[in-house]
């Protein structure tokens, strides 16, 4: 690998990698180990991503990494665990798409933030362990262009976890609308709880996926 094209939904994904990066134009430059990588923020979902990865592609990188945080379908991993993924499965589509890990986990993009009911649904289905929003579609992107392609995820949420519908406050454009949740979060207080968990455990799986990834690809240097 000689330039990587980093892609994460949210800043806060990338804050601990990225810290002492360049940024300029709403992209991150710096290096991992001595390879080139540049990165950048989509939003959630299939659009956001796929705007991310043609601003990508202008920088000619051999390979993009989708990285960032996922929610466990398996009692085996737990937050802030970070893995690489081995396999990404399209749920609307069945498109399977490998990666460059020849170990790792089989994750599921699905085109909402999942429930439980999803991730059993889900689990049950692909013999699946995280699950996403925006992985497969950098897959195909990167597939359509003849790039290498990896992933690496860290969780945030655990298999029975019941989250706000985040689905509710996200805009066209794949942004958080935290204005809005928050106001929904202050006149219903049973989800501060989880918030606050999810908050807690978002900051320690940046920092974790930062660390995992570092590794992984100083390891294959």
């Amino acid at each position: 690998m000689t330039r990587i094209g980093i892609v994460a939904a949210f800043p806060a994904e990338l804050a601990p990698l990225v810290s002492s990066w360049h940024k300029s134009t709403g992209l991150y430059t710096g290096l991992i180990g001595t390879t080139e990588a540049i990165a950048t923020c989509s939003g959630m979902g299939a659009a956001a991503a796929t705007r991310a990865c043609e601003s990508l592609l202008a920088r000619n990188p051999d390979t993009l990494i989708s990285i960032g945080w996922a929610g466990s379908l398996s009692c085996g991993l737990k937050p802030p665990d970070a893995c690489a993924v081995r396999e990404v499965i399209h749920a609307a589509t069945g498109e399977r798409f490998p990666t460059g890990s020849a170990t790792g986990q089989r994750l599921i993009t699905l085109n909402r933030v999942a429930d439980p009911a999803d991730k059993r649904r889900l689990a049950e289905t692909y013999q699946a362990a995280l699950v996403d929003m925006e992985a497969a579609t950098v897959a195909r992107f990167a597939r359509e262009r003849n790039l290498a392609f990896l992933c690496f995820k860290a969780v945030t949420d655990g298999p029975n976890d019941r989250l706000p519908d985040f689905n509710r406050f996200t805009g066209p454009d794949g942004q958080l609308r935290l204005a809005s949740l928050i106001l929904h979060a202050v006149t219903h207080p049973r989800t501060w709880g989880p918030l606050r968990r999810l908050g807690k455990n978002s900051r320690l799986a940046a920092v974790e996926l930062s660390q995992f990834l570092t590794r992984s690809l100083a390891a294959s240097q």
